[in-house]
């Protein structure tokens, strides 16, 4: 009688003890734990190569930068003057001048081919596929393959590029072994060895534009200009951006057309920072000064990554 009052004081029911979990239950929570541990150990590999291969090297260029290191001996602490030496290195000024003409001249050239190049196969109605491949074939070529395809090509003697303008009645050019036109000759190279992936990239972009936008511009009179203004590059902004800075990234950081085509010459017209540093490491010995070098680099497209992404974020927000 007490007990049963003051349940109907209290309104309240006696707890009951959760149910144990059955069997089907436990042997799904048991999958999902393996599932879950299986995934992990798939991260761990990938995490493991990139600390192996990519993060633990950049951490110990970041240490040898300010240290006196030459290989087999024990390093010494230097401080700062690996970095003093390069400042004062005749070639410093000359590497980076040429970095930043051949990325502003990838630019003008490099970032608005792909771009009409996927307009045009965007509008094709016949062999979509075939030239898809054609434009991308380029990309499947390995980088030195390439590279020396494009150095017998420019050779001022019997080079395929001066057979041409001889068989059209043209003067002839110097191409990568003249001081004014070695660089903008390597833009093309690179330019052509690597715009396939970024054609495919703005093409996927164009196609996931709405059709409806395109005949709304069309009733309005839009021409094509006006319509890939006022459709096209706004529907596609992002992917422009973004494609923009890696496009930055990856030219700042050339190094096999200046290798293989020029060597840096002639006169250092086509020394860049990338292949300063490898002067630095394999033919100066000097791993201290390459490593200080490739700091600056660092630095250098780290600051601009930031601020890049902070001014488009802004404008994206407004």
């Amino acid at each position: 009688m007490t007990e049963t009052a003051e349940r109907r004081g209290t309104g309240r029911r006696p707890a009951r003890p959760a149910p144990a979990p059955t069997a089907p239950a436990r042997e799904r929570g048991r999958r999902r734990l393996l599932d879950q541990a299986r995934a992990y150990g798939f991260l761990l590999g990938g995490l493991v190569c990139f600390a192996l291969f990519s993060w633990y090297p950049a951490v110990r260029a970041v240490v040898i930068a300010f240290q006196k290191y030459t290989p087999g001996s024990a390093p010494e602490w230097a401080g700062t003057a690996n970095f003093t030496r390069v400042l004062h290195d005749p070639e410093f000024t000359a590497a980076w001048r040429n970095t930043l003409t051949f990325t502003l001249l990838a630019l003008l050239l490099g970032f608005a081919v792909p771009f009409v190049l996927a307009l045009v196969l965007n509008e094709l109605r016949h062999a979509k596929a075939f030239f898809r491949v054609v434009v991308y074939l380029p990309v499947m070529i390995p980088p030195v393959v390439s590279a020396l395809l494009w150095k017998w090509f420019y050779d001022p003697g019997a080079g395929l590029a001066n057979e041409a303008l001889r068989f059209l009645h043209l003067p002839t050019s110097d191409w990568s072994n003249g001081a004014d036109t070695a660089l903008v000759s390597l833009v093309i190279v690179a330019t052509w060895a690597n715009m396939g992936g970024t054609v495919l990239i703005y093409l996927a972009a164009l196609q996931s534009i709405p059709g409806e936008l395109y005949e709304a511009a069309e009733l309005d009179g839009a021409n094509l200009l006006q319509r890939v203004r006022h459709v096209t590059v706004p529907q596609t902004r992002f992917v422009i951006l973004m494609l923009m800075l890696l496009q930055i990234i990856a030219t700042m950081q050339v190094f096999t057309e200046p290798f293989v085509i020029t060597g840096g010459g002639p006169e250092n017209a086509t020394v860049t920072v990338l292949y300063l540093i490898y002067k630095y490491a394999f033919l100066y010995n000097d791993f201290g000064g390459a490593c200080a070098l490739s700091v600056m680099l660092l630095v250098l497209l780290g600051a601009f990554s930031a601020v890049y992404l902070r001014l488009t974020r802004s404008e994206g927000d407004a």
